[in-house]
């Protein structure tokens, strides 16, 4: 994993500097094999991110307001995730309804979630309206609503063609975000697309069989506001997830690293390159935690990417001389290492490498191939602190 990490932190390196290294013109020998690299720079970068291809762009389209809640929730503003225990699974993914129906029947095309994505939870999110003027003095304080999932187009009304997911009280005089568990429905769905006939929701008054519509009324995808559309949203893992992991507190563990660090906030990902690569030759400071930051903008992404516009991925350099002390951070292997090194007692044997010893995960939010937004949180993409290895 740590490799990996590695790798990944050369190639955002590569990535982030291009402009800079494209216009030095020492490291290609001509245009076109930059571009060749460039491409396949950009192609692993996909692949690091879980992607063949970047998402087309749709224009500035609105993210729904739930999904920049949860972001803020469990990513600080460098997308840099706050506890890793927030997020049920790695992969939350929302999908507004495609019928676009009045207000009972909802349908949602899953057709961009892998089949290899696990499902961990789904809800229906459907926002109530104020009653209207004419029922301000009902009698009616509370009403069931109900929300099944349709087993045949035909017979929405036949108790045969639909199956109850879930069923609760909700008052009839109170307005806002409703949410429903249709896990059940939705992993059918996965199994078997053909099944995916859509949710059915009926209202009904108390100790009466008769639907009611009237009392309760939930905003449409036809007649309101986006920010008030049903949507369904997915809590999926799409098995990347670290075995073991990170601390819980991700920025204090930085903050409490024995090492010296940089600051933690870079202006620009120029003033990033300029400290990356102003001092190459004659290098000789310690072990340490240097900043490396990742422009999407740079890099072609923002167009879909909604948060953040880029991060601090950090890379380590420096010196793992002889004799290490606990401020570097060293394996007992890295200090046998270096004692072996000291000593010459075998040739080629080198010092120890200065290597990330902590990494943090990061959180994007970003819309898909099919406008749908996704908040997708990967694994190992921050070095939180430096250590000789």
């Amino acid at each position: 994993m740590l490799v990996f990490a590695l790798s990944c932190a050369a190639l955002l390196c590569v990535t982030a500097a291009w402009p800079a290294l494209g216009d030095q013109g020492n490291h290609f020998t001509s245009e076109g094999e930059s571009e060749v690299v460039r491409s396949a720079a950009i192609k692993r970068l996909l692949e690091v991110f879980g992607m063949e291809d970047p998402p087309a762009v749709h224009g500035h389209k609105q993210p729904p307001q739930y999904m920049l809640d949860l972001y803020n929730t469990v990513a600080d503003v460098d997308g840099v995730t706050k506890d890793p225990y927030l997020l049920e699974g790695n992969t939350v993914r929302s999908f507004f309804d495609k019928l676009r129906s009045e207000q009972v029947e909802f349908k949602f095309n899953l057709s961009t979630v892998p089949r290899t994505e696990k499902v961990l939870m789904a809800e229906l999110h459907l926002f109530k309206l104020r009653p209207q003027a004419s029922l301000t003095f009902s009698r009616h304080h509370f009403c069931q609503v109900s929300v099944y999932q349709l087993l045949d187009s035909g017979k929405t009304n036949s108790t045969q063609a639909k199956k109850l997911l879930s069923s609760r009280l909700i008052p009839v005089h109170s307005t806002g975000w409703e949410v429903f568990a249709v896990t059940q429905a939705v992993r059918s769905w996965m199994a078997d697309e053909g099944s995916n006939l859509g949710l059915y929701v009926v209202v009904r008054t108390l100790g009466e069989s008769q639907t009611d519509l009237k009392l309760i009324r939930f905003a449409s995808g036809r007649h309101h506001h986006l920010s008030k559309h049903p949507m369904l949203v997915l809590f999926t893992d799409d098995g990347r997830r670290s075995a073991a992991l990170e601390s819980t507190n991700a920025h204090e563990a930085i903050a409490n690293s024995f090492l010296p660090q940089t600051p933690t906030s870079v202006k620009s990902s120029r003033t990033a390159r300029s400290l990356d690569y102003g001092e190459e030759e004659g290098w000789s400071k310690s072990c340490q935690r240097l900043p490396l930051y990742v422009d999407f903008e740079e890099i072609g992404w923002s167009g879909w990417i909604v948060s953040p516009r880029g991060y601090n991925a950090y890379h380590c350099k420096g010196s793992c001389s002889f004799p290490l002390g606990q401020n570097m951070r060293p394996t007992n292997h890295a200090t046998v290492q270096s004692i072996i090194n000291a000593l010459k007692l075998i040739r080629g044997i080198e010092t120890p490498c200065c290597v990330p010893d902590k990494l943090f995960s990061i959180n994007l939010l970003y819309f898909d191939d099919d406008e749908n937004v996704v908040l997708k949180q990967y694994n190992d993409m921050v070095a939180g602190s430096c250590g000789c290895h």
